[in-house]
């Protein structure tokens, strides 16, 4: 699946097949419960109202990377990216950038002029200033996982 060609698909969650939804889930448990070893509640209540970005390789049902958007007031005061994976193994060929990237023109469009908010690892900080965010929080535990919270203003 290396350098495969992906179709980026947003999805509003009642849109969403019984098999996307699998799909998610399972990728999100497999980064951030197992391979993390972090037990959380990662079924929030939030999926509901977000909207889903999903990259899929084309010709197959495999998802390699995914994030959601929720609204603004949902999680944060400004619409927020959160739940941003890559499937193991496909890392360092650039999904994760071009999630961010097609969520991050997603909220532009859809939310223009505002700022957009995530909760960031705080060991990806550099790799989350490279798309324009910038450190607005003093590092906290969330789930035992040292994170920051980061803002991107609107250009």
């Amino acid at each position: 699946m290396k350098g495969a060609h992906v179709n980026w698909q947003i999805h509003a969650f009642d849109s969403l097949s019984a098999r996307q939804i699998y799909q998610l889930l399972q990728l999100r448990q497999d980064v951030f419960v197992v391979e993390q070893a972090c037990i959380y509640s990662d079924i929030d209540d939030r999926d509901q109202s977000a909207e889903h970005v999903m990259g899929i390789v084309v010709d197959t049902p495999a998802l390699v990377a995914y994030c959601r958007i929720l609204p603004p007031g949902l999680r944060f005061e400004e619409v927020s990216i959160g739940r941003v994976v890559t499937r193991k193994g496909l890392r360092r060929n650039g999904y994760g950038t071009q999630v961010m990237r097609h969520a991050m023109r997603h909220c532009a469009r859809r939310y223009p002029m505002q700022p957009i908010r995530l909760s960031a690892q705080q060991h990806l900080v550099a790799y989350y200033e490279t798309l324009g965010f910038s450190v607005v929080s003093s590092p906290y535990d969330e789930d035992g996982i040292p994170h920051v919270e980061m803002l991107h203003s609107p250009e």
